[in-house]
């Protein structure tokens, strides 16, 4: 599951905005998951494969206390994890029930799990600060996950947060939130977010000159034509 150095290099000089609109330019627009935002520790962009976890609705002979101790449950995952993956947990966007707490996410940084990120929320916020594992999700919530959802497994398919998410995906999360790239498009759009910072960069010299938008910002061709000239120079 590991990336490219280059490949990774490039996507964390982008923005989660950057990459949005290559995406939007290659025909995919539900990329930007909805809930997740910064919540614990998630002071870097952070960039990884997915590693996806999956959650159903809650049903009361499955949800329970013991179920932590099956063979398919929230702790086999974490020891399936690889080093430097982003933990995606679909959890149907229930805010009622705590997903992880302290202890699963100090054993997810322990077997260096680079974030979690998911569309519900965690629980034990103080323990999960103190752990330095960056999260990004949709808030805290006191009661355990069996409180209101069933795990059924991981590394499969998994909707999270209105996006599509498939394990080996590319995911890159900043204070904009989280946006996935599919893993046949990851090379493709880090090169096309590599130049449309460029541009931008170039564009926003020019804003402070006083020039005006139309035209500008999106090019037309004069202003590609000069964009060009100025950056060969």
């Amino acid at each position: 599951m590991t990336l490219d150095k280059t490949i990774a290099d490039a996507l964390r000089a982008a923005s989660t905005a950057t990459i949005t609109t290559v995406l939007l330019k290659k025909g995919i627009r539900r990329c930007w998951m909805k809930g997740p935002m910064p919540a614990f520790n998630a002071t870097e962009k952070m960039v990884g494969r997915a590693f996806t976890l999956r959650f159903v609705p809650a049903r009361e002979d499955l949800a329970t206390p013991e179920s932590w101790a099956s063979p398919i449950s929230t702790r086999a995952a974490i020891e399936a994890m690889p080093e430097g993956c982003i933990a995606i947990v679909d959890s149907m966007g229930v805010t009622d029930a705590g997903i992880f707490g302290d202890i699963l996410t100090a054993r997810m940084k322990k077997r260096g799990v680079a974030a979690l990120i998911t569309d519900g929320v965690v629980r034990d916020a103080v323990g999960v600060e103190g752990t330095n594992l960056p999260v990004w999700c949709s808030g805290v919530a006191a009661p355990p996950s069996v409180a209101g959802l069933t795990f059924v497994g991981w590394q499969e398919p998994i909707g999270c947060g209105g996006v599509a998410i498939f394990p080996d995906d590319v995911i890159v999360a900043d204070r904009d939130g989280v946006v996935i790239i599919p893993a046949a498009l990851v090379e493709d759009v880090a090169k096309a977010a590599v130049e449309q910072e460029r541009y931008e960069l170039w564009v926003m010299r020019e804003v402070e000159k006083g020039v005006p938008l139309p035209g500008l910002y999106p090019p037309n061709a004069e202003t590609k034509a000069r964009y060009e000239a100025e950056s060969k120079a």
